[in-house]
């Protein structure tokens, strides 16, 4: 079963749907999310960062069951924390926060594994690649960051490097609103979304920027078709922007270049944007309080969600196994017995030293099916095999962009080449007019004389 989930940043609970029959699952209580900040962990629970009237006071992820509205399990990081994201196979929680600060939990236990200083403002969104071997992260300075997982757990290279991340790009001059990454691993494409009305388009491979878009509103949401063909913008004005990522420069009578289309609804905000897995769906949430499911091929409403209070300012589309519980590990269902619950522990306030010797290992999931590594004993040197591995599945959109801007770059090298030679040939007819006026003047004088 294929859900929605809608939250508010009113304690109007979490939403939940039935995507294909519109029918309303269990409504869980008491959540007052912030932007980016409600995750399904694995499909196997539901977790979501609070936002605090108190800004010094410590910060708050709450995690529900699938069966039960009430919250089940309470976590009091030492910060406020806004965004939240989880890797694939859901081993992992990293949360973002107004210091800057990023933060990694392991789900199974709670331990924080890692803290480090990723922004100098505060941290507005997070994604995991899809191999989960990468970190993205947004932020109110305007920058966007990639951190490799298997850097920030080599404590060695840490060391030796002159920072964390793999790349920073900071042509954004206001907030970053959203990140999303494509497929493809280190070949993948990552589109961010600002406040100054642009939304970027990077390479991972080449670590630069592919592509600017100016749009006429701001851009909170942005989704990404799965094909890569194209990519929506959900903007301040309530329009739902679709931009071009694979074909050339497109420019209209309406928009900039490389908008091809919108389409509207909503009599407020377009707040958040998630794709539906199948039947082609677009799911729009808006500052309405309304929740849209859209046929993203025809932009028509296949169906509406009212969500009880307050403006939706963050939507997930879950898959649901009917045996999901069973995907609890025996260490998470013991540990959870004792609070009465099937959820793992709370996540720790601080990170606690433990010793070498511990059998307790941070495990590093690569995704998949892969077996999981022990960075306690595998440097990312010996890793880095595994990366070169993932090179070899590049993102088809981030090719063809590549290949558009090498076209676009050799038909202005043809242009120049052409200029050239016709300045040349100018030049060389005014050379000859020049020798044969020289010449014919000579003759004349001759002549006279």
């Amino acid at each position: 079963m294929e859900v929605v989930l809608a939250s508010s940043s009113v304690d109007g609970g979490i939403g939940c749907w039935d995507l294909h029959t519109g029918a309303e699952q269990l409504r869980y209580k008491s959540c007052t999310s912030p932007s980016h900040g409600l995750i399904s962990v694995a499909a196997r629970f539901i977790a979501s960062s609070q936002l605090r009237e108190d800004q010094s006071a410590p910060g708050s992820v709450l995690f529900w069951s699938w069966s039960k509205p009430q919250v089940e399990v309470k976590s009091f990081p030492a910060e406020q924390i806004k965004p939240l994201a989880t890797n694939h196979p859901g081993t992992f929680i990293a949360a973002g926060a107004p210091s800057g600060d990023i933060y990694l939990w392991e789900v199974e236990t709670g331990r924080l594994l890692k803290k480090w200083h990723a922004h100098f403002r505060a941290v507005s969104c997070l994604v995991f690649s899809e191999d989960d071997s990468l970190l993205v992260s947004g932020s109110e300075d305007g920058s966007v960051r990639v951190w490799s997982l298997f850097m920030i757990f080599d404590d060695l290279r840490n060391q030796q490097a002159s920072s964390l991340y793999e790349y920073s790009f900071s042509e954004h001059t206001l907030t970053v609103t959203d990140v999303v990454i494509g497929n493809g691993g280190c070949n993948a494409i990552i589109v961010s979304a600002s406040k100054d009305r642009t939304c970027k388009v990077w390479s991972l491979s080449r670590g630069m920027l592919l592509r600017n878009i100016v749009f006429p509103s701001i851009i909170n949401c942005i989704a990404l078709d799965p094909a890569e063909h194209v990519f929506y913008a959900g903007s301040e004005d309530g329009k739902i922007f679709i931009a071009a990522l694979n074909t050339e420069s497109i420019a209209t009578n309406n928009y900039g270049m490389h908008i091809i289309g919108s389409f509207s609804n909503h009599s407020n905000q377009v707040t958040c944007l998630a794709y539906g897995s199948s039947e082609n769906l677009l799911i729009s949430g808006s500052e309405d309080g309304m929740v849209r499911v859209w046929n993203a091929r025809t932009r028509n409403i296949v169906r509406m969600f009212k969500h009880s209070k307050g403006p939706v300012n963050n939507i997930l589309v879950v898959r649901r196994e009917n045996d999901s519980s069973n995907h609890i590990s025996s260490n998470v269902q013991a540990s959870s017995r004792k609070q009465g619950s099937n959820l793992p522990p709370p996540l720790e306030k601080y990170a606690n030293s433990i010793d070498d010797d511990s059998d307790m290992k941070t495990m590093i999931s690569l995704g998949g099916g892969r077996k999981s590594v022990d960075p306690s004993y595998i440097s990312s040197h010996v890793i880095s095999n595994y990366i070169k591995e993932l090179q070899h599945q590049g993102s088809a959109a981030a090719s063809e962009m590549e290949m558009e801007k090498l076209k676009h770059d050799y038909q202005e090298s043809v242009q120049m080449a052409n200029q050239l030679k016709k300045m040349n040939e100018k030049l060389h007819q005014f050379c000859v007019k020049e020798l044969l006026d020289g010449s014919q003047a000579r003759t004349l004088g001759e002549n006279d004389n």
